[in-house]
């Protein structure tokens, strides 16, 4: 635990895969028709959270050191790390705070506090919540649990690889994941190094794809598109997590918002699933034919936490 430099690996994603599978039954790997092919969504929005992250937030603070877990954790979030770094923390009886935007839908809000997490409120766009976390941080000696720049967090990310690959009896060709900072993505290459991994993005909200076609962290612009992709919107990804993707994962796709609530539609018609705008990226990208599928392909539905009036108004919009 004091290893500051230290680097998530493949053993430690089977490690994260272990100790999640004690606590947490495995999220369903459900067959999907993309056009004429049959392929598989992975449903890691029916997590107890409704998100994925739960299994960073689990790994991570399960192996807090008694003194760490006395001093409490801290995290930034829109709403679905916050929730899986405040379900481990209630669980295991530390104290969480959570620095989240104003304008986070509210149905996380709500659920963070429901979970015993204190919330800091930051506004977006107009204040940094990296400097938000860190006044905090500094007051309280709180241990910062970063929703992607994080070894172990990482590798909680890719035990769903794991499950994955248990499900179908080996590693799938693809796996087409919905990306934010890269954590997902990063711990999924770990994971399943055999499979090809299609990080996919909010377009206008590609830190990921441009860092690795560039080389080095890029960071959104002032003049960056509004998404409704609330939970894939962090101005940059970080080293770390560019150094596990380079040379693992495929290049970065994106996908409008438009072709988000097709999938959104999708999911919950085809597949009887909500799925958050952030959350039904991978979908999206598979439905607009941005990657290739075929019968070993797996989507990630990565979240389902939705505001409720705004998921009726797009499952009711006609095509």
């Amino acid at each position: 635990m004091k290893d500051a430099v230290r680097h998530p690996t493949a053993e430690g994603v089977q490690r994260a895969a272990h100790k999640i599978a004690e606590i947490l039954p495995p999220t369903p790997l459900l067959p999907v028709n993309i056009g004429p092919v049959s392929a598989w969504v992975k449903a890691e929005n029916l997590q107890p959270i409704g998100a994925f992250k739960i299994r960073g937030g689990w790994h991570r603070l399960s192996d807090l050191s008694e003194e760490e877990r006395a001093r409490g954790v801290i995290a930034v979030s829109s709403g679905n790390h916050a929730q899986g770094v405040a379900w481990a923390a209630r669980k295991l009886g530390v104290k969480a705070t959570i620095v989240m935007p104003r304008n986070a839908p509210q149905v996380k809000l709500d659920a963070t506090r429901a979970l015993g997490a204190e919330i800091v409120l930051y506004e977006r766009p107009g204040e940094d919540r990296d400097e938000v976390a860190e006044t905090v941080r500094a007051r309280t000696g709180a241990i910062l649990v970063h929703a992607f720049a994080d070894p172990w967090v990482i590798e909680g990310q890719g035990s769903a690889g794991i499950e994955i690959a248990q499900q179908l009896g080996h590693q799938p060709s693809r796996i087409i994941a919905c990306c934010g900072g890269g954590g997902l993505a990063a711990g999924l290459s770990l994971a399943c190094p055999d499979s090809e991994i299609y990080p996919v993005e909010p377009a206008g909200w590609d830190m990921v794809g441009q860092a690795m076609a560039q080389g080095q962290i890029v960071r959104a612009g002032d003049d960056a598109p509004a998404t409704i992709c609330d939970a894939l919107q962090p101005v940059a990804t970080a080293p770390i997590n560019l150094d596990v993707l380079t040379g693992r994962a495929c290049a970065g796709v994106t996908v409008t918002d438009e072709e988000v609530r097709a999938a959104q539609r999708f999911a919950f018609s085809n597949l009887q699933l909500v799925a958050e705008p952030g959350g039904a990226a991978a979908l999206a990208a598979a439905l607009a034919g941005k990657v290739p599928v075929d019968e070993s392909t797996v989507i990630m539905i990565t979240g389902g936490n939705c505001d409720p009036a705004d998921f009726a108004a797009t499952i009711h919009r006609k095509e």
